[in-house]
Parts: structure tokens; sequence; C-alpha cells
């Protein structure tokens, strides 16, 4: 599964450079005629922004749960987070100059999560659409089969711990199947009850509130951990302010899905609550 990840993750990153280099090279504008005659943009509509795709920035935190099955984890997991948080700003940042370069705010605006793959189709007919949706495909799938892997085997160590049912930590060749097989029936299910704009911004909201958890939670043991008060601290109130904003936006704009958010939530919740219940008869 590794080498499949790699060759994917490869290939896409591959696919990114050609789009990024073909928009920028058939840009219609330049960034000072952007920056002069659109109108100015507020730190805070960036910052909901940033929020509403934190998603898109997640992934790296999956490296930790592989721990038990990698090599020198003391050395190699700080490399991976830097190095990818790294990558992704840097190819994020050129695919964004690529695409308010050569696509016009208004068509960008029109195709929304379409609007790459109608870019490059402008300048590369047929080919650049396709070129775009085979990217879009192998990113889904190694963004899927990072998360199955990391997710599976947290889920699997929470089951050990008594706090999913005892069948979902069973390993089969040290594979935890029946995670896998959990997790991806749950997002199935949530893939059809909900658009894809709500699915982006459920997952922002839950990745938000869990790093926001887990930066308190290294507070709390920073000596143990050797983590920098003033980075914790700094994280902790960034990801905070992330999620309060979210929220704003969600309950001015679309409050429609923030009762749909909050619904999964409590559902969650009274599950939680049962089966803890449940576990304490």
């Amino acid at each position: 599964m590794g080498k499949i990840e790699d060759i994917m993750v490869y290939t896409k990153l591959v696919i990114l450079v050609i789009i990024s280099f073909v928009l920028i090279n058939n840009s219609q504008t330049t960034l000072p005629v952007l920056i002069q005659n659109e109108a100015e943009v507020s730190v805070w509509s960036v910052l909901i922004v940033a929020s509403l795709t934190f998603v898109a920035y997640e992934g790296f935190q999956l490296v930790i749960n592989a721990v038990n099955e990698m090599e020198s984890p003391e050395r190699n997991i700080p490399r991976a987070i830097y190095s990818s948080l790294f990558l992704a700003v840097l190819i994020y940042f050129v695919i964004s100059l690529g695409a308010i370069l050569a696509i016009p705010f208004d068509d960008i605006i029109q195709n929304q999560e379409y609007a790459l793959a109608s870019g490059a189709g402008n300048v590369l007919g047929h080919w650049g659409t396709d070129l775009v949706i085979l990217g879009a495909l192998l990113a889904t799938s190694s963004a899927i089969s990072g998360t199955v892997f990391g997710a599976s085997r947290q889920m699997a160590v929470i089951a050990n711990d008594g706090y999913f049912p005892a069948f979902i930590g069973k390993r089969i060749n040290n594979i935890p199947v029946f995670a896998i097989i959990s997790m991806a029936t749950l997002a199935f299910l949530l893939v059809l009850a909900g658009s894809l704009q709500v699915i982006l911004e459920f997952g922002s909201v839950t990745f938000l509130l869990v790093s926001v958890l887990m930066a308190y939670a290294n507070y709390k043991i920073r000596d143990l951990t050797n983590s920098s008060l003033f980075i914790t601290a700094v994280s902790f109130f960034t990801l905070l302010l992330g999620t309060l904003l979210i929220f704003y936006y969600e309950y001015n704009t679309q409050p429609q899905q923030l009762i749909f958010i909050v619904s999964i939530y409590i559902l969650l919740t009274l599950g939680s609550w049962l089966f803890s219940r449940k576990k304490a008869l």
C-alpha cells in the first residue's frame, strides 16, 4: 500500500507542476494589476476562508498514528511533518497563483470547485480538463489511503482502550481490518447524507476541534513532550480562533449546514454516551 501511495502522490505532483506551469505561462494578468483592480480584502475574510478550507491542510498528523510501524520515529516524524507542511503550502500557493493569473475571477466563482479543470480546459482543451480530473482522482485516492492507514490504527488503539467496540481493535496480519471497514462504511454514509460543501466544512470543523483539543493536551503534558510553551500557546489560540470563525460564518451564511453539522455531533455524542453507559453496566 505504501508503494501504491508513493506512485499516486508522485504522479499527482507531476500533474500539478504541469498544470501550474501551463496556467502561469498563459496568464492573462499580473499580481499588481489584480491587487490594484480588485476591492480590498479584509484580514477576517482571509482567516474565515482559511478556517473553511482547513481540512485541505490536514493529513500530516496521520504519520504519528503509525509510530509503532516506522523506523526511527524520533527522527522521521518531525522530518515528515515539517516537510509535508512546507510542501503543502508551496503546492497550494503555486496552484492558486496560476489559477488567479489565468482564470478570470468570475469563472472561478461560477465554476467553484471545478474552476481549475475549467481553466485548464480553456488553455489545453479537453486534455487539460482530463489532466486535472486525473490529478483530482489521484489526490482523493491518496488522501483516502493515507487517512485509512493512519486513522484505522488510531481507532484500533482506542478500541483496545475500551472506548470503541472490542471487535474494531482486532487485527489480521497486524492490519486493523475491522477498523478500516467501519471507518469506510461511516464515511460512505456521510457522503450520501450531505453535499460536497457540507462534507468539506464538517471536516474542517472536526479537524479544528480535534486540533484544539490536541494542542491543549500537549500543553498539559508539555514537560513530557518537551514542547515549546510559546508555540503550543500560539497554536491553541490560533486553532480556537479558526473554530470560532467557521461557526460564525456558518451561523451567518449557512444556518442549515450548521444545523446539519451540529446534528452529527449530537448523534456522535449520544452514541458515545450510550456505549459508555452500556460498558459501565
